[in-house]
């Protein structure tokens, strides 16, 4: 069963983030609950009830009276009242200046006093840009000169699918600078077809590395590892030969078929798995030891930069902050998750 990891068994820590200042927009209005109730009613009934006029046009004086009057008549609880402060034609409406409460409303009305209107939006303002963050590398780093990145992961696990999207690019551009594998939980969740994968990638990865990233990332696409094997061009024989071979030697097809427990065990990297304390896809091992890490590309990016003693040039550079999504596909976005198949 796929579910959040346990909070006490996987906890997702939250990037150091640094703030990135941007003038926020000013262009939506805080109204309150009993403006939004009159916006409701007007518009679905038609206009206001009680001596609102339709198809004739009002004087400003007199629509915001009977709109005032509606208000206090129909909406406000006793002993709260709506005070006209003023009103004036703007862009074919009327504006109405209210206070409520204490606090000052700016609605509209239309001129015929069928429809009031507690807010307005100016679509000729620039909308700012919202407030954005940087990340930073977690703290308590284990560091080296050349970080060791492991990313265990299970091929079909959507949240491990996730992980190898925000991974790649950093691994892209890092290059031979970090030592970078991706690695096997020791047992699969989605059955013969994540068997059949992840042996495969297994022997990509050992016996034809230079096509392994070309092959990922085309697997990523749509899960569709007969046609990346062509598109890629890898050894077909070759990799049969590789993958006979470690079918053997870690009992791949026995324990598929007679599985031990509630999942068959996959153990192309099970050493690892136990001494790291892996359990769940994906899990991130930087020079051996677990961490934590949002999944987009500039967070992966970061944390693995805070791992070196001393960060290269690369670790300058800007890559998204978006998280891919969970699953196959390039075209979406996915939210912040500490999510795992485990």
């Amino acid at each position: 069963m796929e579910e959040e990891h346990h909070a006490e068994h996987k906890k997702e820590e939250v990037h150091h983030e640094k703030k990135v200042k941007i003038k926020k927009s000013s262009m939506w209005m805080m109204i309150s609950g009993v403006l939004a109730v009159l916006l409701i009613i007007s518009v679905t009934t038609g206009g206001f009830k009680g001596g609102m006029t339709s198809g004739k046009t009002l004087s400003a004086q007199e629509a915001a009276n009977n709109a005032i009057s509606y208000i206090n008549t129909n909406l406000l609880q006793p002993g709260t009242t709506a005070e006209l402060k003023d009103v004036e034609e703007a862009d074919g409406l009327y504006n109405i200046k209210m206070e409520i409460g204490g606090t000052e409303y700016d609605s509209y009305v239309t001129k015929d006093g069928g429809l009031l209107f507690p807010s307005a939006v100016d679509m000729t303002e620039e909308i700012a840009t919202p407030e954005t963050t940087t990340p930073e590398a977690p703290a308590g780093l284990v560091k080296s000169d050349k970080p060791v990145v492991e990313l265990f992961v299970m091929s079909h696990c959507p949240y491990g699918t996730q992980a190898e999207k925000g991974m790649i690019p950093v691994v892209e551009l890092l290059g031979n600078k970090i030592d970078f594998e991706v690695k096997f939980v020791n047992y699969v969740m989605h059955g013969e077809k994540e068997v059949l994968e992840e042996l495969n990638q297994y022997c990509i990865e050992t016996e034809q590395n230079a096509k392994y990233l070309d092959y990922l990332k085309c697997f990523l696409k749509e899960g569709d590892g007969a046609g990346c094997l062509a598109e890629v061009k890898v050894d077909t024989a070759k990799l049969e030969a590789c993958t006979k071979k470690a079918d053997t030697e870690f009992e791949i097809t026995e324990n598929l078929k007679n599985p031990s427990g509630t999942y068959p065990a996959f153990l192309t990297h099970d050493a690892e798995c136990k001494e790291y304390g892996v359990r769940g896809s994906p899990t991130l091992i930087i020079n051996g030891a677990e961490v934590s890490s949002s999944r987009s590309p500039a967070a992966y990016l970061a944390t693995i930069c805070g791992a070196f003693n001393e960060a290269p040039a690369e670790c300058d550079e800007e890559l998204s902050t978006a998280n891919p999504s969970s699953g196959f596909g390039y075209e979406a976005t996915g939210a912040a998750t500490a999510a795992q198949c485990g």
